[in-house]
């Protein structure tokens, strides 16, 4: 089982013939309205690849909530914990390009009410992965790590957007998932090369790197893997990362080997990229083994 304890949003995404400068405006055709947050998109990417998920996190009472959870509730996670807060709902703002690339804001909102007691101590065993992002308050972060680690169950946490996580609790994790820029954040912050092998060294933990259209590197305890990206024709990169992290914690959590596991992440992200949206371009579990 799956315990992700994450972000929830409504995203707002807009088509643009290119990213705006600082100050430029940018006319688009039109704009649509999509679940976001990547606790809440790595939640769906993990159940649609057949992962029993449960999800831990929070909204507010307003007319943005039951949109935000639209399809979480449709890929069958488990929302009763879910917590309703006093402030908005988190919202994003998300520009893309005709290349796919994007650019965006987010207003956290009730996801700053998220908190690691929604979490009870009986989800954490060792038959448990934890899957953790930090759109969500960094001391909940942390002490969830801590307790999921004393119950020994499985730990991963994809260091997105980068921030601050307390040394003890970067070294309690299993698997930590960077893109380049979180990777080079992570490496100015220990004082160490951004590589993957130097990141291994500092926390003694499994390093993932993403690299987008260059695929992966990653440095385990048994060596080094490197994995070439899925080759498709990509037309919004909006939530490859999410649904790399998502699969990836479901291949994991079924049993499989992290070379494997991996490989299909890394198909997964590719084949979301052939899509637009968020959320609702996480590929099936059939559409990831046909690829």
């Amino acid at each position: 089982m799956i315990v992700c304890f994450g972000s929830i949003n409504l995203d707002l995404i807009f088509p643009l013939p290119h990213l705006p400068q600082p100050g430029q405006t940018v006319l688009g055709p039109h704009m649509t309205i999509e679940p976001g947050g990547k606790g809440a998109n790595q939640a769906v990417a993990a159940a649609r690849d057949g992962a029993q998920v449960v999800f831990a996190g929070a909204v507010g009472r307003d007319s943005l909530a039951d949109d935000a959870l639209a399809l979480l509730r449709a890929s069958a996670v488990d929302l009763t914990r879910i917590r309703q807060a006093d402030t908005a709902t988190g919202c994003a703002a998300i520009c893309v390009d005709p290349a796919g690339r994007n650019l965006i804001a987010v207003a956290s909102g009730a996801n700053l009410a998220a908190t690691q007691d929604q979490v009870e101590d009986a989800l954490l065993t060792p038959a448990t992965t934890l899957l953790l992002q930090r759109e969500t308050p960094q001391p909940e972060i942390e002490t969830l790590i801590r307790r999921a680690r004393a119950k020994g169950a499985r730990i991963v946490l994809n260091l997105a957007p980068p921030g601050p996580i307390a040394p003890d609790a970067l070294r309690a994790l299993d698997v930590l998932v960077i893109n380049e820029h979180e990777a080079a954040w992570l490496a100015a912050d220990l004082t160490v090369p951004p590589t993957p092998e130097s990141l291994h060294a500092a926390l003694g933990v499994t390093i993932v790197i993403t690299l987008g259209e260059s695929g992966l590197e990653a440095a385990t305890p048994a060596g080094k893997i490197r994995l070439q990206a899925h080759q498709v024709t990509a037309v919004d990169t909006t939530g490859a990362g999410d649904c790399f992290t998502g699969v990836l914690a479901a291949a994991l959590d079924r049993g499989l080997a992290l070379e494997p596991a991996l490989r299909r992440a890394n198909i997964a992200a590719g084949l979301c990229c052939t899509i637009r949206g968020t959320q609702g371009s996480m590929p099936t579990a059939q559409a990831i083994d046909a690829a």
